[in-house]
This record gives C-alpha cells, structure tokens and sequence, in this order.
C-alpha cells in the first residue's frame, strides 16, 4: 500500500475507524469477495453432489418429464423402477406420460428409486 491508512481513536485512545486509500479499500473488497466464492465453492465440493451429463439437462430443459429422464439416465425399466418404488409398471408409465401426477408418497418413493432429490422430479 502507498499511503498509509489513517487510524481515528475513540476518547480512549483506542483505535476505532480507519481510512484508507480507495485504491485499497477496492482491493479488500474484491479480496473479501474472492474469499466467499473459494469457500462456496470448497462447500460445494465438500458435498460431493452428483453431477449430470449435458444430455440428461438438455432433455429436462427441452421439457421432457424428469421421472423418465433419470429413469433412463439410470438404465432403469418402467417396471424396474415400478419395483424398486413399490408401484406398478403402468402407474410409472402414466407419470412419465403426463396422464397422472402422482402423490407425494409416490413422488418422494420415485425419488429415492432413482437416487434423486424429490425437487428433481417435480
């Protein structure tokens, strides 16, 4: 830094404000905003989320239902993820078509199938 801070003391005489060149201040900012993105990102990666192909979000944003993205994403049957979700085939075809919605139960049971958050699905 070129030019010092400058301390203000309180009646004290301990220190309570300083100033500093704006030069500096810019640069404390921008290092202060570095270091909450390195530890969002540490955080991030701590957590170890699991990933996805650009073929499995191309197909979520082009609208496909998310239950048959992932189920197929996984290598997974209708009547597979049927069993491993405690429904039948057709139940799980309906879903993927539109035709039902499922309960919460269910979506949740889906979910945990396919090894996904219950936000993915829904």
């Amino acid at each position: 830094m070129t030019n010092p801070a400058q301390i203000i003391r309180d009646d004290q005489g301990r220190p309570a404000f300083a100033v500093l060149p704006i030069a500096e201040y810019e640069r404390l900012l921008e290092a202060a905003d570095e270091a909450i993105g390195l530890r969002a990102f540490d955080a991030y990666q701590a957590a170890k989320p699991e990933t996805y192909p650009a073929e499995v979000a191309d197909r979520l944003f082009d609208g496909e239902h998310p239950v048959k993205v992932f189920r197929q994403y996984r290598g997974l049957t209708q009547a597979q993820l049927g069993d491993a979700a405690g429904l039948k085939q057709a139940y799980v075809s309906q879903i993927e078509a539109g035709s039902r919605i499922g309960t919460v139960d269910v979506l949740k049971r889906i979910a945990e199938a396919l090894q996904v958050d219950l936000d993915d699905i829904t």
